[in-house]
């Protein structure tokens, strides 16, 4: 059985990590950052758009069809460029980034509070989600995308 920690919302066990998805989509020196509704867990915070991986889905196709029901867009995913594990109080998750250069459509907030291109020196002034701190600084300095 496996052990349980301290219950916060939901309560969180040494399962394995919940699979996420997220698109990095750039154009130019700009990249597309998401504010959670505030009604949302850690709402208001920035983060990546995309979403849990469902069963039997591959990444790639998890991340267009999150893309396809936030955005409203046809995105062309590209490779992988970031790895991550994070526990919060309340889940433990995976996240995996991908590049995303292009899409089809025009793009139409569906779910978030707010959507912006941001300049990618001024990411870290962004109130983004915990799990992806690193990765802004990273993408802030020009290692990644």
């Amino acid at each position: 059985m496996p052990r349980r920690l301290p219950c916060y919302n939901e309560c969180v066990t040494d399962a394995p990590p919940i699979l996420v998805t997220a698109g990095i989509l750039t154009d130019g020196h700009k990249i597309l950052v998401c504010q959670r509704h505030r009604s949302d867990s850690y709402g208001l915070q920035w983060e990546f758009p995309g979403g849990k991986v469902r069963d039997g889905e591959g990444m790639k196709e998890s991340l267009r069809r999150e893309l396809a029901e936030e955005l409203q867009i046809d995105a062309d995913v590209g490779d992988e460029v970031f790895r991550l594990r994070h526990r919060y109080p309340d889940r433990y998750v995976e996240v995996v980034f991908f590049s995303v250069r292009s899409y089809r459509g025009t793009m139409a907030n569906r779910v978030f509070e707010a959507v912006e291109w941001a300049a990618r020196e001024q990411l870290p002034e962004y109130d983004f989600l915990e799990a992806d701190r690193e990765l802004v600084v990273r993408i802030a300095r020009g290692e990644i995308v």
